[in-house]
């Protein structure tokens, strides 16, 4: 049965996150709070746990995982950032929004899409998740949570816990999250002089980075 942490959504308590932490390093998958709606999270190298987070979606593995950075910093360790592309990305994080970027070698072959080697990426402002990723001490793995034949995410965390709590190592309740997922930008053309493409207008505000949909 699902552990279920209840923290404060500004000044999460430490010690819950701790013990949401230790889950991850022993294989758990976590549901969590972010910026935008929930979702749920793995360990990086834990390839039985990455297997496991696309089971509870219903997904295979050419659908593109997110990686959860603690910044921008980390984030440039496992994607390939040139300088067109870091201007934006600095003006976009912390925030709802996921890019989608070629992989660099620190991020494993089986989580990257097969065929074009790209990593969907994001820096979420949400303080539980950044304070857990610090805790982690590394990005996480992870997905909205939307469960297969559903098109909106799960948003509320006793929900969550009833209808996963044999598939899932902990629940995260931080309160009210938005039910709106991330807004996804191609920033691979960029490398070659070409413009960022919108693949999904969501809560990240377009105008604010001089793009439209």
């Amino acid at each position: 049965m699902a552990q279920f942490f209840e923290v404060h959504p500004l000044n999460p308590q430490a010690r819950l996150l701790k013990q949401a932490a230790s889950l991850l390093a022993q294989g758990q998958v976590l549901a969590i709070p972010t910026d935008s709606s929930y979702a749920l999270v793995c360990h990086l190298d834990d390839k039985a746990a990455a297997n496991r987070l696309r089971r509870i979606r219903g997904m295979d593995e050419k659908h593109l995982l997110t990686l959860l950075c603690q910044d921008l910093s980390e984030l440039a360790s496992y994607a390939r950032v040139d300088n067109r592309q870091f201007r934006l990305l600095k003006q976009a994080t912390p925030g709802p929004y996921t890019f989608v970027l070629e992989a660099s070698k620190e991020v494993p072959r089986r989580v990257s899409h097969p065929q074009r080697k790209t990593i969907g990426l994001r820096v979420p402002a949400h303080a539980v998740v950044r304070e857990l990723l610090a805790l982690h001490g590394a990005p996480l793995l992870a997905s909205t949570l939307i469960l297969p034949g559903e098109e909106d995410p799960l948003s509320d965390a006793h929900e969550i816990r009833e209808r996963l709590e044999h598939e899932l190592g902990a629940v995260i309740d931080a309160g009210a999250v938005p039910t709106q997922p991330t807004t996804v930008l191609d920033l691979t053309a960029m490398d070659g002089g070409g413009d960022a493409q919108v693949l999904r207008a969501g809560l990240g505000d377009l105008k604010r980075l001089g793009l439209r949909a």
